[in-house]
């Protein structure tokens, strides 16, 4: 299932040390998950703001990189 980090997040960090394949990195204005996301979810659980969900049904089709959505 691919995920996306919305306007919630607060660019702690934490995701990006948390990917154990390093699938999240640093982008403009905020972070990337990078399409090589085998999903092990551990993001998920280090996210205090749960700004990391899946991406919705009708978004799926037209993705091929997950980029966020917030203001840097």
């Amino acid at each position: 299932m691919p995920f996306h980090i919305t306007q919630e997040c607060t660019a702690c960090g934490d995701c990006v040390d948390m990917c154990p394949i390093e699938a999240i990195r640093v982008d403009d204005p905020i972070y990337v998950i990078e399409p090589e996301c085998t999903d092990f979810m551990e993001c998920l659980a280090f996210c205090e703001v749960d700004a990391i969900q899946p991406v919705p049904e009708t978004e799926k089709e037209s993705i091929s990189t997950i980029t966020p959505t917030a203001n840097g």
